[in-house]
């Protein structure tokens, strides 16, 4: 086993600067997902974005689903997306769960790069730095740094708790 020194106050205000970054992505993104339709009656926001995966598939299979489950049933995949990326930025900007927030935006990263990976005009290394940066956050359990999980940890690890030592896990 490696020893790793002790993480200095410029890297945990780095790393929580990264985690905060990355929840106002979510968070501006969020912005788009107009409800009712999510955009089925113009071809437009998510009903659109969601469409390219169809018409420039990265994955055939995720193209087929995209295609015969999602798109005409926008409206429940688009509530769910809402909800997933609104949550993805709350939890994330406030440092709580952020373990198990960084593995629903590497999920919710996969989904994405599989639906505009190979759409006109798509830089595709953001895609690529979105994963990295969630496998970052999940490295470094960034939550403990200036955020919830790092006030709560010690509360938790003193608690014998069912509550309690899934928070530990998931932070």
């Amino acid at each position: 086993m490696v020893d790793t020194p002790a993480m200095t106050r410029a890297s945990r205000i780095m790393i929580a600067a990264l985690r905060c970054g990355v929840a106002l992505m979510w968070i501006q993104n969020v912005a788009w997902k107009i409800p009712p339709d999510f955009g089925r009656a113009n071809n437009e926001g998510l009903f659109f974005w969601a469409g390219l995966a169809v018409s420039h598939p990265v994955f055939a299979p995720y193209s087929t689903f995209v295609d015969v489950v999602v798109l005409p049933n926008i409206e429940v995949f688009g509530w769910f997306t809402l909800l997933i990326e609104g949550g993805l930025g709350a939890f994330l900007l406030i440092g709580l769960a952020t373990r198990f927030w960084a593995i629903v935006g590497i999920g919710q990263t996969l989904a994405i790069t599989l639906s505009v990976l190979f759409a006109p005009h798509e830089w595709q290394w953001s895609y690529y730095l979105m994963g990295l940066a969630h496998l970052a956050i999940f490295a470094t359990a960034a939550g403990r740094c200036y955020g919830v999980d790092g006030v709560l940890r010690t509360a938790w690890s003193a608690s014998s708790g069912r509550v309690s030592r899934l928070m530990l896990r998931v932070s």
